[in-house]
């Protein structure tokens, strides 16, 4: 809420009431009437009397007056600020795999692979605020659990129920970028991307990642590929027959080549993550090169509060003329 005056330089003419002010008081002091009393203390006892001062009630009542009606010559106003925003949206689909290697803990201490890539995106999503954002989660099946939306708490609620082994085992790469393309194929917007991340390689599904890749050229869309892992062998937790957790160390095979080429047949390109922190800075890459165009034009609706002055100065001016013309009237 904002608060100002429409022709806030009329204020300066409550100025020109401290010489007005300053003249009555004079032309008083000198017009007063001496008055003869018996002795000094009844003279002292009259003159300190509040009634004394009753005679300059008219004056003051159209002083106040006048200054409230500069005020409301100035017009004040409030006003409400807001804002018209006309953006390029970007739809993007987040595709992310969940297949039982993404319970390798090897990104984070403590937190396998689908946990970091939750909070990972979670991030990514908080520093979008025009687009729309959809999610497909993969392994060898490819389910979309949340179309392209700007409601990101319905995105972001679907986001935390993401579980390793919802869907049958395996990784369909194929699939998941297909079914990625197929969210977007209706899409309005001018820029349309596809963010995959996966561990592993294709091994399931009817249609290879490379058919896929090409639709999605075809279609104008660009696709981002991340391969998270680390290099080596990773710590994937596994449960023996007497349900007690230990560790076993596992190759890490991601098909970097055909992530490489899925990439750079779209228009996109191919990132490695080996831990927390470099995925972190992937998806901030991928953030700061998929900008929206955003004109944000700002505008105020004031609402003019002179009316709720004029009423007032107008008593003020009434009650200055019943004053003087009765209770305070000068006899000669």
């Amino acid at each position: 809420m904002n608060f100002d005056f429409a022709n806030i330089r009329l204020l300066f003419l409550l100025l020109l009431l401290i010489p007005l002010v300053w003249l009555y008081l004079r032309f008083s002091w000198r017009s007063r009437r001496t008055v003869l009393f018996s002795d000094l203390q009844t003279a002292l006892r009259v003159n300190r009397r509040w009634t004394a001062c009753l005679p300059h009630v008219p004056f003051a009542l159209r002083v106040l007056a006048l200054a409230v009606l500069i005020v409301a010559l100035a017009r004040p106003r409030s006003g409400s600020t807001y804002e018209d925003v006309n953006s390029e949206g970007i739809d993007i689909i987040l595709t992310l795999d969940v297949s039982t290697s993404m319970a390798a803990e090897d990104l984070k201490r403590g937190s396998n692979r689908l946990e970091v890539a939750r909070e990972v995106v979670d991030d990514f999503i908080s520093r979008r605020k025009h687009d729309r954002i959809g999610l497909v989660a993969f392994s060898a099946k490819a389910v979309t659990l949340c179309p392209p939306t700007l409601d990101y708490r319905v995105l972001t609620s679907q986001l935390e129920k993401l579980q390793i082994g919802s869907i049958e085992d395996g990784t369909a790469i194929g699939v998941a970028l297909a079914s990625s393309v197929n969210r977007l194929r209706n899409s309005q917007a001018k820029s349309r991307v596809i963010i995959l991340l996966t561990d592993g390689m294709n091994n399931r599904g009817e249609i290879d990642p490379q058919t896929a890749a090409k639709v999605a050229q075809a279609e104008g869309m660009k696709v981002y590929t991340i391969g998270a892992g680390t290099r080596g062998l990773a710590p994937v937790p596994v449960r023996d027959a007497f349900g007690r957790l230990h560790y076993q160390n596992m190759q890490v095979e991601i098909d970097e080549a055909m992530l490489q080429e899925i990439a750079s047949v779209s228009g996109g390109r191919y990132y490695r993550a080996t831990d927390a922190a470099q995925l972190q800075d992937i998806y901030r890459q991928i953030d700061s090169l998929e900008k929206t165009r955003v004109e944000v034009r700002e505008y105020t609706r004031y609402r003019e509060l002179f009316s709720y002055l004029l009423i007032p100065a107008l008593a003020l001016f009434i009650l200055e003329l019943i004053l003087a013309g009765t209770r305070f009237k000068t006899v000669p």
